[in-house]
């Protein structure tokens, strides 16, 4: 699937758009062919760079974001069963290696409840705004994913009816571009859409080294007591909220005393 940021059909908009295309297509290694350039992206970082990669030219594009690069959530047409491609959000978390991305399809919404992610991944939506992945996380459950590793999300909108729509064990988590919502309700002052617990570790050095933390980029908040409550030893630092007539926006990182 395409990455959220779409070109036309014409080719690049930009002065250096255009000198990007023009130099990976006379750049040596566009010489390759789709198999050995495929595995070489495979080596990148799913964010920023195999994103940034498929943004140089249409080729680069086709095989940066190709299926067996990324693993997926789809609804199953006629119980086909294909390579890589999952029902739900907490099958692909439990398949996915460690270092994997899960791009969730767009349309509809996608059930996530107490879902457990014990390794890094990336997760994001597959549509071109927050608003077109929705993970829903319903009444009875105290989370919508719960995270224990360094792990990112984006693109995505998350909804919890009670409870958290993140709850932060351990790691470093980065939120980017999403949109989390706590329903409005008479016990809303049980709702956040961010909680982390995540506390130093005395006995496990090299936990300790790692670092936990919780960075917020450019996303919105809606309803929930608080944006985020800290129950751990992590505290809220370097908060710049922007107000407009339709939304806010916040950019704020949360690391350890």
């Amino acid at each position: 699937m395409p990455p959220k940021r779409r070109r036309s059909a014409e080719g690049p908009t930009t002065g250096e758009e255009a000198e990007a295309s023009l130099a990976a297509v006379s750049s040596p290694v566009n010489s390759l062919d789709d198999g050995c350039l495929m595995h070489i992206f495979s080596f990148l970082s799913p964010i920023p760079d195999r994103y940034n990669t498929a943004l140089v030219c249409h080729r680069w594009r086709f095989l940066a974001c190709h299926p067996r690069l990324w693993l997926r959530v789809e609804r199953p047409i006629r119980n086909i069963i294909e390579p890589g491609v999952y029902p739900n959000l907490e099958a692909a978390v439990s398949a996915a290696r460690p270092g994997d991305t899960i791009l969730i399809a767009a349309g509809g919404t996608h059930v996530a409840c107490n879902i457990q992610i014990k390794k890094p991944l990336c997760i994001i939506g597959g549509g071109e705004l927050p608003d077109d992945t929705v993970l829903t996380c319903s009444r009875g459950s105290d989370n919508a994913l719960e995270f224990l590793s360094t792990c990112k999300i984006a693109n995505l909108t998350i909804r919890a009816e009670l409870g958290c729509c993140l709850l932060h064990r351990s790691g470093r988590l980065t939120i980017e571009e999403c949109l989390l919502q706590c329903e409005q309700n008479p016990l809303d002052y049980l709702s956040f859409p961010i909680i982390s617990t995540a506390i130093e570790y005395d006995s496990f050095t090299s936990l300790k080294e790692q670092g936990h933390g919780v960075t917020v980029v450019r996303t919105r908040i809606e309803g929930g007591a608080k944006a985020v409550r800290t129950n751990g030893t992590l505290a809220l630092q370097r908060v710049r909220a922007i107000y407009s007539r339709s939304s806010v926006f916040f950019w704020f990182e949360v690391g350890e005393n």
